[in-house]
């Protein structure tokens, strides 16, 4: 990773690794005076969509925000919903996934999830651990600080037991604590709906990811605009502080 922060050459087509926040299904739904769990509903096909697409534009990770931590504030019947719509996703999209390369991880903490949706999860992950085509990863009651938190808190205690010292924790040693572990950090985060923010999503891992945001609500996303993004992407020089050309 250090000797891609010192290079200054404008980035390959397409990114190693993508990740997407997934905003506008409810304001999708009011356009057209739907309830927002039409919305969502939408969105779902959207990530099916997408995910199909990125493995055909040769993405080789991609990393969906599927549920903060925050989200658990929306209305209960809103959250019943989304809850629905993952079991019905982890039931009959895995076979899909499985057929076309894709293996699925799931980040987060799933304490807070109900048993069998993290059973179903499990069995996902499993089901398609030895696919290489793509990575999908989806953050399921994930928030980005707590994530930091937590694994500032292990590497605390490690130090407590003696396994290791504080002058060992280096940024390697801290990423390796985090639920990223073994996927590379974005080049690419793109949130769409036109809001301008990453909301406690991937903080540590996208300090060096090109931001890309479009207007387009996520039940409306799929390839083209990916392609879209990806091609935006070429265009940008990463530099990682360093000089063009130097």
């Amino acid at each position: 990773m250090e000797a891609a922060r010192n290079s200054a050459a404008a980035p390959s087509s397409p990114p190693l690794h993508v990740a997407i926040i997934m905003d506008g299904n409810g304001r999708w739904a009011t356009a057209r005076g739907l309830p927002r769990t039409a919305g969502h509903r939408q969105g779902a096909e959207a990530v099916r969509r997408t995910v199909r697409g990125a493995g055909e534009l040769g993405i080789r990770y991609l990393t969906l925000f599927g549920f903060s931590s925050e989200n658990w504030k929306r209305p209960p019947s809103e959250v019943s919903d989304l809850m629905g719509l993952l079991r019905l996703y982890l039931r009959h999209e895995i076979a899909e996934l499985a057929r076309n390369g894709a293996r699925l991880r799931v980040i987060g903490e799933r304490s807070g999830l109900a048993r069998d949706i993290v059973e179903l999860i499990e069995h996902a992950e499993r089901l398609t651990a030895s696919n290489t085509k793509i990575d999908l990863n989806i953050a399921l009651n994930y928030g980005s600080r707590d994530e930091i938190v937590r694994a500032a808190r292990s590497l605390a205690e490690a130090a407590l037991r003696g396994e290791i010292k504080p002058d060992d924790i280096d940024e390697t040693r801290f990423a390796r604590a985090l639920m990223t572990d073994g996927i590379p950090d974005p080049d690419l985060l793109i949130r769409t709906s036109g809001e301008q923010r990453i909301s406690n999503f991937l903080l540590w891992q996208s300090a060096y990811a090109e931001l890309m945001f479009t207007d387009v609500l996520w039940p409306d996303f799929g390839k083209a605009h990916l392609e879209a993004a990806i091609a935006e992407y070429a265009k940008r020089e990463r530099r990682y502080g360093a000089i063009a050309g130097v």
